[in-house]
């Protein structure tokens, strides 16, 4: 390691010494040298010439470039390749061909130069073209660079917050790729700067400085170059101190204290949806009217839960079916017009703006609204702060305050905990179950949490592949679930499926449970549990009770599991009967021993599967 680091410090002193070299005996050139050429006519007017074009030349490439390069980033299709490919040829070329494909553009002689009464090159005009030309892929590569790395879901924030396509770009995609814009600026103001090729084709007079420069090489030496040389490196020193600069993105400072004691008004609506939409190869097809102010979405990754509630925020546009809050449907609005409260999954805060700026930052937040939610959630005195500056926690009661500053009718909330630790997590469980229970806003959780689902919601649908498995009552879904698979995903334990005989219940391998004085129809497809605390394990010497209210049966433990409060035993009946008991304190049992299972037949839950 200590070798390669050595290395590496020689190879960029060998790099350094090179680029330093001639510029340090340039200098001492000019020390040494009486006639430098600074009294030679034309100097300054070549040098302002160049300023000025290599300026107008930069204003054209970002009024025109940075758009551009914002749109190559978001496009996908041939044409944005093609365009793109178009955009790189300059830097391929070199300055004098591209001069020459430019003559061809604006040359006197074509239908534009004609158009302009010749006046495109040999002119001031054409300087500036033939800079553009040669310099705007350095800035439209670098801004399209940065564009592209803008995290996606903070420009769909940003729409459910209440701002258009032209205020997303200048509020949110332009301040996060700044830094990135500044260098493709500096390089491009330079590179127009220095071009001599392309405007010696277009425009030999009036002379820029390289021209100029070139000129006087020719006729009079070497010396007099010295002066405009230098003019042009101070020039170039003092643009790259000045991109290098460090420019802080203004920030939007708290206001005062809250005007009235009263929280935000709340509208709440409960959704309505019937949506079907496609990603890929994935199909979401989906219909749900909630009875409830709080629904929970519950499934595995991949099932399709986010792409669900994009879809009714507005970003997968209006085909994908109708969505209804309450009585508005909104099925046609774009997601700006959309009066949802939407946070992302993960931290869907804007890095650029500080607390304040981001609460502040709902096209229709009030100033009032910010402090209570910024209050109420705990946050207040953070106003100042950057996101990164913040705890998970911390960030994520600023998302809650950002998306509840602008009152909305529904909260979509995508695995808003997912990152946090489990007691961080929880509190905010805890505090959003409060909030809602205080303003009554309806909202929407996406979980893969069935405690934060049954903790949260008073509604919920199980989502798989795309389609529900299960819905209704929270309460009712986890008692009775539909299958062993919604089971799994409830994290329900002891959930089993069987067909019902006249005595009791049967697996496919043949293994038998006996449930006497219980009234089934054979030949049902049948799912029975038992809840973990309500078994109760015995050797097998111990005496057998005998009671028709009371089950019993024999199984072998496969596994043993010290929880620090209790132990869990699985217990193997056949093949396909695995059960789980809670056992008090340390077990006497041991991987591979038999025992008898005992559990009162009233603790026996058993209810018809669904297809």
């Amino acid at each position: 390691m200590a070798v390669s680091r050595h290395f590496a410090r020689v190879l960029g002193a060998v790099l350094a010494l090179y680029l330093v070299a001639p510029l340090a005996l340039f200098l001492v050139r000019v020390v040494r040298t009486p006639s430098r050429g600074f009294h030679v006519p034309g100097l300054v007017p070549a040098l302002l010439l160049s300023v000025s074009c290599a300026t107008a030349s930069l204003a054209l490439i970002v009024l025109f470039g940075v758009p551009l390069a914002y749109a190559l980033a978001r496009s996908r299709g041939w044409f944005a390749r093609l365009v793109e490919v178009a955009v790189t040829l300059p830097l391929a070329l070199p300055p004098v061909m591209g001069g020459i494909v430019m003559v061809y553009v604006i040359g006197p002689y074509t239908t534009l130069g004609q158009l302009f009464h010749r006046q495109l090159t040999e002119s001031v005009y054409g300087i500036v073209i033939a800079m553009t030309f040669t310099s705007a892929p350095f800035l439209v590569l670098s801004a399209r660079a940065a564009f592209s790395l803008i995290d996606p879901s903070l420009l769909d924030v940003a729409s459910t917050l209440g701002h258009g396509e032209m205020s997303r770009f200048f509020t949110v995609a332009v301040p996060l790729a700044g830094p990135s814009i500044r260098a493709g600026m500096t390089m491009t103001w330079l590179r127009a700067f220095g071009e001599y090729g392309a405007v010696t084709i277009l425009a030999y007079n009036p002379a820029s400085l390289p021209i100029y420069t070139v000129n006087e090489f020719m006729a009079r030496g070497l010396n007099p170059t010295l002066a405009p040389t230098l003019l042009a490196l101070g020039v170039a020193a003092l643009v790259v101190y000045v991109g290098r600069a460090r420019l802080h993105w203004p920030r939007r400072h708290h206001g005062g204290e809250v005007t009235s004691a009263l929280p935000p008004l709340i509208r709440s609506a409960r959704p309505s949806f019937d949506v079907a939409t496609h990603l890929g190869d994935f199909h979401l097809a989906l219909r749900h009217a909630a009875r409830q102010d709080t629904l929970a979405v519950l499934g595995p990754s991949g099932s399709g839960k986010s792409l669900l509630l994009r879809a009714l925020v507005g970003l997968h546009g209006s085909e994908v079916g109708r969505v209804c809050f309450g009585d508005d449907d909104v099925s046609s609005r774009t997601p700006e017009r959309r009066s949802v409260g939407y946070v992302a999954q993960g931290f869907s805060l804007f890095p650029h703006l500080s607390v304040w700026g981001n609460v502040m930052f709902p096209s229709n937040a009030r100033a009032e609204y910010a402090r209570y939610w910024l209050d109420r959630l705990g946050v207040g005195g953070l106003e100042d702060r950057l996101p990164s500056q913040l705890s998970g926690g911390q960030r994520q009661r600023v998302a809650l305050a950002q998306a509840l500053s602008r009152s909305p009718e529904v909260l979509l909330l995508d695995e808003p905990f997912s990152a946090l630790d489990v007691p961080i997590r929880r509190e905010l469980q805890r505090e959003l179950r409060q909030l809602q229970r205080d303003t009554g806003v309806a909202f929407i959780i996406v979980t893969h949490d069935p405690l934060e689902a049954a903790t949260l919601a008073s509604e919920i649908i199980v989502l798989g592949e795309g389609r529900v498995l299960q819905a209704g009552p929270t309460a009712q879904v986890f008692q009775r679930p539909a299958s062993s698979r919604v089971a799994r995903l409830l994290d329900r334990a002891n959930v089993l499926e069987a067909r019902t005989t006249e005595t009791g219940l049967v697996d496919s391998t043949g293994a038998t449970l006996s449930l006497p004085r219980l009234a089934l129809r054979a030949g049902e497809r049948v799912l029975w549990s038992v809840r973990p605390e309500r078994l109760r394990a015995t050797s097998l010497g111990d005496p057998e009770v005998a009671n028709d209210d009371h089950v019993v049966t024999t199984g072998t433990v496969v596994d043993v599991m010290t929880t620090g409060v209790d132990t869990l035993l699985e217990v193997r009946l056949s093949p396909e009967w695995i059960l789980t008991l809670r056992h008090d304190g340390a077990s006497p049992f041991a991987p591979g021993d038999e025992c008898r299972l005992h559990v009162d037949l009233a603790d026996v839950d058993v209810w018809r599967a669904e297809a």
